[in-house]
């Protein structure tokens, strides 16, 4: 990979976090008292966190509103990076590597910006990033470039001259649409997506140890 510019997804790709997320939801129903029918991974994997509270309040109805939803979800999230959070393998090291070689570095997650600027700073790698960037702030999905777009355009780059790392298929699709120079990291979560993944990406990189 030599782009200068490079936009990080959080979850899944620097962080080992996607089996908390994964479960965030269905622990969250239950802690309310209903139970989560077999959809429920299927339906919110590509939803930001008030897209997903929104379907939990017309579907099993969870008192609303969103925001309220949001913030007790968001809780349950914010003790897993406080505590048990950690990055992958290597993940930091290249990083730093990355920023030794001048590249520009930010970070564009779904996953709300205090709560990601917390892990990141818990994990020692928050100064390593110009800014962090939340699809919650925009209020959009990574379904849309928007996330993308803002961050290359908060780097000064075009589309372009950008590398986008992504694990999950449905947001590097998104990236690669949108121009981007597109990096495919494993994660287990979606072991089902790495073939297409493969094909799709301009590069892969199945353990972040490989590249240091």
């Amino acid at each position: 990979m030599d782009k200068r510019y490079c936009i990080f997804d959080m979850d899944g790709t620097l962080v080992d976090s996607m089996p908390y997320w994964k479960s965030l939801g269905g622990d969250y129903i239950r802690s309310k008292g209903a139970e989560p029918d077999g959809r429920l991974n299927w339906m919110v994997q590509a939803m930001t966190m008030t897209e997903g509270a929104e379907y939990f309040i017309r579907t099993y109805g969870i008192p609303g509103p969103p925001e309220r939803v949001v913030a007790e979800m968001e809780a349950m999230m914010a003790e897993r990076y406080r505590r048990d959070a950690a990055l992958k393998p290597g993940a930091g090291e290249y990083l730093a590597a990355l920023r030794a070689r001048g590249c520009r570095l930010c970070a564009a997650t779904a996953t709300a910006e205090l709560l990601a600027r917390q892990c990141f700073r818990r994990l020692g790698v928050e100064g390593l990033f110009e800014f962090v960037l939340s699809c919650e702030t925009l209020g959009v999905s990574k379904s849309s470039p928007d996330v993308y777009l803002r961050a290359a355009e908060g780097l000064g780059a075009r589309p372009e001259e950008c590398a986008v790392f992504e694990d999950a298929l449905y947001a590097a699709k998104t990236a690669k649409e949108a121009g981007f120079y597109t990096v495919a990291v494993r994660e287990g979560t979606y072991a089902r997506d790495w073939p297409e993944l493969c094909r799709l990406a301009d590069e892969n990189i199945l353990d972040w140890r490989e590249l240091l």
